[in-house]
């Protein structure tokens, strides 16, 4: 994802598996304050990834945006305190 931003996810629900439209990304775990050393992550010629922290499995799909999730609403996104 040069020249862009790596889009970061979380895991609130406990989803077993999320998939995701990139092959680079953050795992932060949960949100805050519940979360887990914001993790990079590189699928590589996987299609498939496992969080080390939270075991959460990333599944590849070429059909969502790279801030779409399936299940939805497990883009983490930063809130300012």
């Amino acid at each position: 994802m040069a020249g862009g931003s790596i889009p970061h996810f979380q895991n609130d629900a406990g989803h077993a598996a999320i998939e995701i439209g990139v092959k680079e990304f953050m795992c932060v775990g949960a949100n805050p304050p519940f979360d887990h050393p914001h993790v990079f992550l590189d699928m590589g010629a996987d299609s498939e990834k496992v969080c080390p922290y939270c075991s959460t499995l990333y599944r590849y799909a070429a059909d969502l945006a790279p801030a779409e999730t399936r299940p939805e609403n497990c883009l983490y996104l930063h809130r300012a305190a």
